[in-house]
């Protein structure tokens, strides 16, 4: 039941043109940054989506747990930077659960998938396709103001990377 979600990426020529100027090592530390600020692009809407669903009358606050979390096992396994982006806490409800606003929310998952008696109402998936050009142009914008700034660190020491 996983939904996929495709992206093609046009007219970053320049971006590419770029990258081949910029060692490894800053490619990494600012694309890991541009993809920071891309996703929290995502998590933004989630919490907007989430304020929209959730109840005021109980103190448990969805949009409270929405977050973005760096993926070391992604990057250890692939060297390719990733970043998690959901609702904290998992599925379980503990035994004496707190009632504070970032108290476990498990109920997020019936909201967002649905149950047979009630119709799905997503709030992460939404989210994600909604804002996808956003998310894109905001990476791509990031990505390439970090990119110049190594180009102009690194000739400002001694040349080329």
């Amino acid at each position: 039941m996983a939904d996929g979600i495709e992206v093609q990426i046009t007219g970053i020529e320049s971006l590419k043109q770029k990258l081949n100027e910029v060692n490894y090592d800053l490619k990494r530390k600012g694309g890991r940054a541009a993809l920071r600020k891309a996703g929290n692009v995502i998590v933004n809407q989630i919490k907007a989506n989430a304020l929209r669903l959730d109840d005021p009358h109980t103190a448990r606050s969805i949009a409270d747990n929405a977050a973005l979390r760096w993926n070391g096992r992604l990057f250890k396994q692939t060297g390719n930077p990733g970043f998690r982006i959901g609702i904290l806490q998992g599925a379980k409800l503990k035994k004496n659960p707190s009632l504070a606003s970032d108290a476990p929310t498990p109920h997020w998952r019936l909201l967002e998938f649905g149950t047979e008696k009630m119709s799905p109402k997503p709030l992460v998936r939404a989210a994600a396709t909604s804002r996808m050009q956003e998310v894109i142009a905001t990476f791509t914008t990031e990505y390439e103001k970090s990119i110049d700034r190594a180009l102009r660190r690194a000739r400002r020491n001694g040349g080329g990377s």
